[in-house]
């Protein structure tokens, strides 16, 4: 209860007191209205958060929640034209274009932690997964320490990277890295044999296997290597429109439209996932679902 409740004051803390907005106050609503067009980065290949559909369009559960993100940036600019001009990022890529004024939101499968908070800001915590490793099926690869003299598929600048070399080091496990840039390169050094696992959060882990070739030949297992809490990343120092999103999202939790969300999208999704909503993602739609 005691932990429970302190997350909501922190929770409180982050989304802050809800006022009116006027665009002049935010640098972003004010720049966003000046050109009429929201930059929206997104991922292309993180199933079922922001991949690209077969008519080429970027779809998934964090899109939905952009693009409702947008709809509430007009209805708050009240300027129902505005547009939305889309930017594809990487995991490489998408902090910088954050930072340096490119895009004015992710949509992706982004964690949320304090180094990258010194650069960029997240709204409220929409999925928690963690580091997990996949590997096929008869490679004896269950947890890391089954990867001593293997290697591994790791795409650079991501949590995952960061948390296999800590625990690799910690323990002195003797792992070759492959460094990948993105999802679909480091499940093709899979595919092909050229790496043992490939690391990710489990969920991502579970969408690269539903779009693979052969699903059954793949397995995800292991302990949690890091707790990953995703949230859409949005520009630095900008509390009015960092507040704005965190409206949308209360509200959605407050009414069960963000349950409703997550069904859609993993229960079982259209990519074939089924991974009913954990009882630690739960209660973070709870607590933050904060009254107006």
């Amino acid at each position: 209860m005691l932990k429970k409740l302190g997350l909501l004051i922190v929770a409180a803390v982050a989304f802050g007191t809800v006022q009116p907005v006027e665009a002049g106050e935010s640098r972003v609503l004010k720049r966003i209205q000046e050109r009429g067009v929201v930059n929206m980065g997104h991922r292309e290949s993180s199933v079922p958060f922001a991949y690209i559909d077969k008519d080429g369009k970027p779809i998934g559960y964090s899109m939905d929640i952009c693009n409702m993100y947008v709809d509430k940036i007009r209805d708050t600019l009240k300027m129902p034209d505005l547009k939305v001009k889309l930017v594809p990022v990487t995991s490489q890529t998408r902090i910088a274009l954050m930072a340096n004024g490119t895009i004015d939101m992710e949509c992706g499968s982004t964690t949320n932690n304090l180094t990258r908070q010194k650069q960029v800001s997240y709204l409220a915590v929409t999925f928690i997964t963690g580091t997990k490793i996949a590997s096929k099926k008869g490679s004896g690869i269950m947890e890391i320490e089954d990867l001593n003299g293997k290697t591994i598929g790791l795409s650079q600048g991501t949590t995952n990277e960061k948390a296999i070399k800590r625990v690799a080091e910690e323990k002195g496990i003797k792992i070759k890295i492959i460094p990948v840039k993105d999802h679909p390169q480091g499940w093709l050094a899979l595919e092909t044999g050229r790496a043992d696992a490939y690391a990710s959060d489990d969920v991502l882990l579970y969408g690269l296997i539903s779009k693979s070739k052969n699903p059954a030949q793949f397995q995800v297992t292991g302990r949690f290597l890091s707790y990953d809490p995703y949230g859409i990343m949005v520009p630095q120092d900008d509390s009015i429109y960092q507040r704005l999103g965190n409206e949308l999202l209360a509200d959605m939790m407050r009414t069960g439209e963000m349950q409703k969300l997550y069904d859609k999208w993993f229960n079982p999704g259209p990519t074939g996932i089924n991974m009913p909503i954990s009882s630690t993602l739960k209660t973070a739609f709870e607590i933050q679902a904060l009254p107006h």
